[in-house]
């Protein structure tokens, strides 16, 4: 059994230099223009009911060196939800993976349902 979880993409982030997550991969296609309205609307929706129900670490929201995983005991119904957002990306063509460990390294947040962990130089600190 996993602790943790995280969907990532294949290309780094510029201010952690380690794999974007899914919200920044589906922010991107935003900004690329690749979505359509109503995927955007879509995109928007999901991104927005996270933030209603979960609590954004400090550290993302001051663009610090961290990454975020879900804890796989907690987080069953979120992964439903996020379940569009994948879709997206299946459609548009955006590579990702789906990453399960139990090491992720030094945990600077904490709650019910996810941990920030430090990254440096693109690599998870221990």
């Amino acid at each position: 059994m996993y602790k943790y979880m995280r969907i990532q993409g294949r290309e780094d982030s510029y201010i952690t230099k380690y794999p974007k997550g899914i919200f920044g991969m589906c922010w991107n296609m935003i900004r690329d223009k690749i979505l359509t309205e109503e995927e955007e609307k879509l995109f928007i929706s999901i991104n927005d009911w996270f933030k209603e129900n979960l609590p954004e670490p400090e550290q993302c929201k001051n663009h610090e060196t961290v990454i975020t995983f879900f804890k796989c005991d907690t987080t069953e119904y979120m992964l439903e939800k996020i379940k569009p957002a994948i879709e997206l990306l299946d459609k548009h063509n955006r590579p990702y993976d789906v990453v399960y460990t139990n090491f992720v390294g030094e945990i600077v947040y904490e709650d019910e349902w996810q941990v920030a962990v430090k990254v440096t130089d693109g690599k998870m600190t221990i």
